[in-house]
């Protein structure tokens, strides 16, 4: 009997266990996933930049990963920013304490949710040149320190700077890494 009685007890624990499972599956899947899927699918220059993205361990909603997981080679970091603009133009009304930016999964930085929302807000209406120059004022490290100074100054020199600091973002963030894999 005891047996039998243990059997039953793990049989009813994996099937809870396989819904829990499922629920956040579906869970990332309809709130974050299915949003980004219909972003990529509507622009064919996102083509060959494969990002996967989830909520925190798939649980947390309050913070949400965006991961670039390959580029090809046809593609360029404006393409990747412009992945992640569109996106959070299309989750502009949800509310995150800070989006991780991640390479294949491994968080390098983050925005605040409130800086994510709000270049959401802008998307399709500011000046791409500017929210890819001042985005990486916005970012942080892991540790929660500023990753970029915020320059000011003159326009020219000022502008310069920023994307000096664009492109060092992007090569931390992932493009280093593609290029030695590269190699």
């Amino acid at each position: 009997m005891g047996a039998f009685l243990m059997k039953k007890v793990l049989s009813i624990f994996f099937v809870v266990l396989i819904l829990l499972i499922g629920s956040i599956a579906a869970f990332n899947y309809i709130k974050v996933i299915k949003p980004y899927d219909e972003i990529y699918e509507s622009d064919p220059r996102n083509k060959g930049v494969e990002i996967s993205v989830h909520y925190q361990n798939y649980i947390n909603p309050k913070i949400l990963v965006f991961s670039v997981d390959s580029i090809a080679p046809s593609n360029s970091m404006a393409d990747v920013f412009r992945v992640l603009w569109s996106y959070a133009g299309k989750m502009k009304s949800e509310k995150f304490d800070k989006v991780e930016l991640a390479y294949k999964g491994n968080v390098r930085f983050y925005v605040s949710g409130t800086h994510f929302q709000n270049i959401g807000m802008e998307y399709g209406i500011q000046n791409p040149v500017y929210v890819i120059r001042t985005f990486p004022e916005n970012v942080y490290t892991k540790d929660g320190l500023r990753a970029f100074n915020v320059w000011t100054g003159g326009v020219i020199g000022v502008t310069g700077k920023q994307m000096e600091d664009f492109n060092e973002l992007n090569k931390k963030w992932y493009l280093n890494d593609l290029l030695k894999k590269a190699d």
